[in-house]
C-alpha cells in the first residue's frame, strides 16, 4: 500500500513508521490533504477517522476498522463506495476504485442490531439516544448543509450512493427532524431490521419528522422505520421509494432473515417498501404526507406486536404494477383517517389486524393526538381540514391471509375493479357503516368473494426456505364434513355486517373445507366456513350464494402470480360453505340471480324480492315454501328468479 501527501517529508516518514504487517493507521493530521493506495491483496485498518484528497482501491485491497468500531466512506459529503458482496450476507466492503475530492474515512463505534437470528452492523449519518447526538457512532461527514444539536437537526441533507447505510437513527430519548432531504441510491438488506433506512427510531424513542423530503432507489430501501416501542410522527412529508436491482444469486424467500423481495403467493411484485412499522408496542404516524412505492408496500407493520399505525390526511401511492397500501399482522391496529389510496392491487392485507377506515374530522384527529402522543398543537389540530377516505385500487380492495377486521365508516368510499372484500379461507369481520356516506363500488360487481387460500406456500430446497411452491386446481369435489354445521354462526367465520347503506353486488362463498383443504396457508385443513352476512336498515340488489370456484389456469406458478385470487363463481348448493343471511330491520335483499344458502332470516320488517317484473321463488330442502317477513329458514334454502 502507498501512501503520499503534499506536505513535509517528516510527516509522510512518520505515517510510514507507522505501518504493521499488512495494516496501516494514518493520523488525521498527516493524512489530511494527502492520498492513499490500497493494492491488491492488501488490508488497510483505518485507526482513526482520516481525511484524504484521493483514494484509490485496487481489486482485492480491502479497508476495515479496529475491533468494534466500523469505517465509512463518504466524497464530497456523499456515503459511497460500500456494497454487501453477495445475497445473504451482512457486512459491507469496500468496492475496488478511485475516489478524489473531499475523501473522509470516519471511524465510528459499532451500533449491531439483532433480528432473526442476524446481527446487522449499521453505519448511520446521525446516531442520536437519550442523551443526544453521539458523535462517537455517527459519520458527520455524511451530513451535509443544516444545522444539528442534541434536540432537532435541521434542513440536514443526507446522499448516500452505497449500500446499507442508515441515515438518521434514534435509539431513545426524543428528537426532531426539521426539514431534511434524504436521497439514497443504492440496496439496503433488511427491512425488517431497518438496515439501510433513512430514518428509523427504536427503543422507546420519540422521533417528529416534519416537511422531510426522503427519495430512495434500492433493494428494501426503506423511507421510514418504527421499531422497538418507539413513536414516529411523520408530518407534511414526501416519502417514495423505487424498486432497485436485487443481488445476483438471491433466492426469494418467506426467510425474513433473508427476505427482499415480496413474496410472490400474495400476487405481489416488487423489493421495496415505503416504510414498515416493527416490534412491540411501536407507533407510527403519518400526518398530511404523501407516501409512495413503486411495488410491494407502502405502510406496513410487520415482525411485532400490537403496532398502531394511523394515517391522516395522507395520500398513499403504487407507482409501479403490483402493491398495497397496508399491511396488519400481529394484533397492530390500523387506522386510516381522510387518507387517499391510489393502490395496484390492494388497499390492504390483513394477517391479523383491525383496521378501520373513515374521515378525519376535528373530534377523531383530536383523540387521537392524545392516545398517540403526537403532539400537535392548538393551531395545527385547527388547520387540519376533515376529509373522507378514498381507495382507488386497480385490482382488489381489502384481502385476508390472516384472521383480521376491518371496520369502513363515515364518508368513505372503495373503488375496485375487483371484489371489494377478497377472502382466502379466514375469519374475518368486516363492519360497514353508510349512514354518512360510506359506498362501495366494484367494478366486476362481487362485494366480496370467500374463497380456498391459494398460497402455495415455500418449499425446503437444500435447507434453505424458498418461494418454489406451485398451486393446482383441485380436481375432486369436496366432501361432506357432517360434523361441521352450515347453519350457525360459528368464531372462525366471515361475519359481516352492513348498516344504513346501498349495496350492489354479489356475495359468494367459494370454500372448499373438509379433507380437500389441503394448501399449506393459513386455511389449511379447514373443515369449513360460512359467510354471515347481516343488512341492517341497508339495502342489497344481487346474489349472496355458495359456489364452486374455479382459477383462470390450473396452474399457478411463480411468472403466473397474478393468476393467484383471480376465481370464477359458479353458484352452487351448500357443501361445507354455509351462507347464513339476515335481512334485518327496515332492509330490503332484492336477489338478482340463483342463491343457494343455508340459513335466512327475514326480520318482521325486511322484505326479500325480485327485481322489477321477475318473480322470486323460496325452495326449502327441495319444496316449495312461501316467503314471509318475520321468519327463518332453515337448510338447503334456494332462492331462483324468473
Amino acid at each position: 500500500m502507498t501512501v503520499t501527501r503534499r506536505r513535509s517529508a517528516a510527516a509522510l516518514l512518520a505515517v510510514l513508521c507507522s505501518a504493521g504487517t499488512g495494516a496501516i493507521g494514518i493520523p488525521t493530521a498527516a493524512a489530511r490533504g494527502g492520498s492513499v493506495d490500497v493494492q491488491s491483496g492488501e488490508t488497510w485498518t483505518v485507526a482513526r477517522t482520516t481525511q484524504l484528497h484521493r483514494l484509490t482501491v485496487e481489486a482485492d485491497g480491502a479497508i476495515t476498522a479496529p475491533d468494534g468500531y466500523d469505517v465509512t466512506l463518504t466524497v464530497d459529503g456523499v456515503e459511497t463506495g460500500q456494497v454487501i458482496p453477495t445475497a445473504g450476507a451482512v457486512d459491507t466492503v469496500f468496492t475496488a476504485g478511485t475516489y478524489t475530492g473531499d475523501v473522509v474515512l470516519t471511524v465510528t463505534a459499532q451500533n449491531p442490531v439483532t433480528d432473526s437470528g442476524l446481527t446487522y452492523p449499521f453505519r448511520q449519518a446521525l446516531y442520536v439516544d437519550s442523551t443526544g447526538v453521539v458523535n462517537t457512532k455517527s459519520v458527520l461527514a455524511a451530513v451535509r448543509r443544516g444545522r444539528v444539536s442534541d434536540t432537532v437537526a435541521r434542513n440536514v441533507r443526507l446522499v448516500s450512493t452505497g449500500e446499507a447505510f442508515n441515515g438518521v437513527y434514534v435509539s431513545g430519548g426524543s428528537y426532531a427532524l426539521q426539514h431534511p432531504t434524504i436521497k439514497f441510491t443504492g440496496n439496503g438488506r433488511s427491512d425488517f431490521a431497518g438496515y439501510g433506512a433513512s430514518v428509523m427510531g427504536t427503543n422507546g424513542a420519540r422521533l417528529v419528522v416534519d416537511k422531510a423530503d426522503i427519495d430512495n432507489t434500492g433493494t428494501v430501501r426503506a423511507g421510514v422505520v418504527a421499531a422497538g416501542g418507539s413513536n414516529v410522527v411523520v408530518k407534511n412529508s414526501r416519502i417514495a421509494t423505487h424498486d432497485g436491482t436485487l443481488p445476483a444469486g438471491y433466492q426469494p424467500t418467506v426467510d425474513t432473515s433473508l427476505m427482499e423481495q415480496v413474496p410472490w403467493m400474495l400476487s405481489l411484485s416488487g423489493n421495496v417498501r415505503a416504510t414498515n412499522l416493527l416490534g412491540t408496542n411501536t407507533k407510527a404516524t403519518y400526518l398530511n404526507d404523501k407516501v409512495s412505492s413503486t411495488g410491494w408496500g407502502v405502510l406496513s407493520t410487520d415482525n411485532g406486536q400490537d403496532g398502531q399505525l394511523t394515517s391522516i390526511n395522507s395520500d398513499l401511492a403504487i407507482t409501479g404494477a403490483d402493491g398495497y397500501g397496508s399491511y396488519a399482522i400481529g394484533n397492530a391496529t390500523e387506522r386510516f383517517l381522510g387518507t387517499r389510496e391510489n393502490v395496484a392491487t390492494y388497499a390492504l392485507i390483513n394477517r391479523g389486524g383491525a383496521v378501520h377506515y373513515g374521515d378525519s374530522t376535528r373530534s377523531a384527529v383530536a383523540a387521537l393526538n392524545t392516545s398517540l402522543d403526537l403532539g400537535l398543537t392548538s393551531r395545527e389540530l385547527r388547520a387540519i381540514p376533515r376529509r373522507n377516505t378514498v381507495i382507488n385500487s386497480r385490482r382488489f380492495g381489502m384481502m385476508w391471509h390472516g384472521a383480521g377486521t376491518v371496520a369502513i365508516d363515515g364518508g368513505t368510499v372503495v373503488n375496485t375493479k375487483e371484489a371489494t372484500f377478497l377472502d382466502k379461507g379466514q375469519q374475518i369481520g368486516v363492519d360497514v357503516d353508510g349512514s354518512s356516506g360510506a359506498r362501495l363500488n366494484p367494478a366486476n360487481g362481487v362485494l366480496l368473494q370467500l374463497m380456498e387460500d391459494d398460497d402455495p406456500g415455500p418449499q425446503m430446497v437444500n435447507g434453505k426456505l424458498l418461494n418454489t411452491g406451485v398451486y393446482h386446481e383441485p380436481t375432486t369435489a369436496p366432501t361432506k364434513v357432517d360434523s361441521f354445521d352450515t347453519t350457525v354462526a360459528h368464531d372462525a367465520d366471515a361475519t359481516t355486517t352492513f348498516a344504513d347503506i346501498a349495496l350492489k353486488g354479489d356475495f359468494y362463498n367459494g370454500m372448499r373445507g373438509g379433507s380437500t383443504s389441503t394448501a399449506p396457508g393459513p386455511g389449511a385443513g379447514v373443515a369449513g366456513k360460512n359467510l354471515v352476512l347481516t343488512l341492517n336498515n341497508a339495502s342489497l340488489r344481487g346474489v349472496v350464494s355458495a359456489s364452486t370456484t374455479r382459477h383462470h389456469q390450473d396452474t399457478i406458478a411463480a411468472a403466473d402470480y397474478e393468476q393467484l385470487g383471480e376465481v370464477t363463481n359458479t353458484v352452487s348448493p351448500v357443501v361445507n360453505n354455509g351462507v347464513v343471511v339476515t335481512v334485518g330491520n327496515d332492509s330490503r335483499w332484492t336477489v338478482t340471480g340463483t342463491s343457494y344458502l343455508s340459513k335466512l332470516t327475514v326480520a318482521a320488517n325486511g322484505r326479500v324480492t325480485a327485481p322489477a317484473g321477475k318473480h322470486l321463488t323460496l325452495r326449502v330442502d327441495g319444496v316449495k315454501t312461501v316467503l314471509v317477513p318475520g321468519a327463518t329458514y332453515t337448510g338447503a334454502v334456494t332462492l331462483t328468479v324468473g
